[in-house]
Parts: C-alpha cells; structure tokens; sequence
C-alpha cells in the first residue's frame, strides 16, 4: 500500500482489535448517525443502517485483529464511505436496476479509495475462507480452532484427548483439505492477485 503515514485515527482500528469499549462506543456516537441517515435517505431504514455499519464493525474488527490496516486518512471518511458502499451494494442486490456508486469528492480521497479497495479484498478473502472452512468435517473445524486459539499443539492434543502425532498429522490434513478448496474455487484467482 505504499509508504503513506499512518493517521492519527488509527486509534479507532487499534481500539477495535482491541476490543475497546469506549472507543467502539464513540464510533457509534460520532460516525454511525451519519450513516443512518445515508442509509435512511436512500431507500433503508434504520434496521438496514444498524445491520451495515454491524457488517463494517466485524469486518473492521477482523481486519484489525489481524494486522491488516494501517488507517492513512480520517476514520470518518473511511468508515462512511465502507457503509455507503455496503448500502448501495446491498440496493443492487435486491433490485433489478444497476446502482452507479457515485464517490463525492467531499468524502473521498486517494489514500481512502486505497483502504476501502484493501478492505473489500480483505472481506471477499475473509469469506471465501470461512465458506471453506464450514465445507470441513466437525473433527477438521473444531482442531484447526483450537490450533487458531491455542498457543502448542501439545495443548491442543491434551484438549482433544489425543496424541500430538495424532494432532499434527490430522492438521496438517485438514490445513490441505482447506487450501485445496480454497484454491479450487471460482473466485481465487483474482483474490490471489490482489
């Protein structure tokens, strides 16, 4: 994403991994009415604002706790303009007439259209993942989470009653199993390359 300095709203991000509820709470005091009454002027109501910016917060949760955003512009921006796009997105979805996604030079700068397009990868990833990762066996499933929480795969065989060998190898198996899939499927190609 270039050498751009990291803005000082990276705070918000920080206190999402975090899990911080003071800074989810001034999210949703200063940046969510904004996003009600976009979505409220454009065809929602308040219940399809609440169910986008609940779809943000997790994928922003789940980028953050992985690492993967460094906030380079105003976290109002970036947010409202994830939101407004998941709105117009959803809009699309259930009618039968194209939604332009019109970006208003107020809202918009290069550094935000970065982020949103690094995000949106992130998400499509993040599902793409998690399809596969549910196509696994119950046994597949609960090893690789408890692989994902776990600090040693001593722990984790301790856990299942099992031997370590057992554990590793059956990871390994189920690791393979997944990226199989994960690789096979329709949309990885143009994930990957992103």
């Amino acid at each position: 994403m270039g050498k751009m300095k990291i803005h000082a709203d990276q705070m918000y991000i920080d206190g999402l991994a975090a899990n911080d509820s003071a800074i989810i709470q001034t999210i949703y005091k200063k940046y969510v009415p904004k996003v009600v009454m976009f979505v409220m002027n454009n065809s929602g109501d308040k219940e399809h604002a609440q169910d986008i910016v609940q779809e943000i917060m997790i994928l922003l949760f789940n980028q953050a706790k992985a690492n993967a955003l460094q906030l380079t512009c105003p976290f109002d921006a970036y947010f409202f303009l994830l939101c407004k796009r998941k709105w117009l997105n959803e809009l699309k979805k259930t009618s039968n007439k194209g939604v332009t996604i019109n970006e208003d030079a107020v809202s918009m700068n290069e550094s935000a259209l970065e982020l949103i397009t690094h995000t949106e990868e992130f998400d499509e990833k993040q599902q793409l993942f998690d399809t596969m990762f549910l196509k696994l066996g119950d046994k597949c499933q609960e090893l690789l989470k408890l692989s994902f929480t776990t600090k040693t795969m001593e722990e984790v065989a301790e856990k299942l009653n099992v031997t370590y060998g057992y554990v590793r190898k059956k990871k390994s198996l189920c690791v393979g199993q997944l990226t199989q899939w994960i690789q096979e499927a329709k949309n990885f190609k143009s994930l990957k390359n992103n």
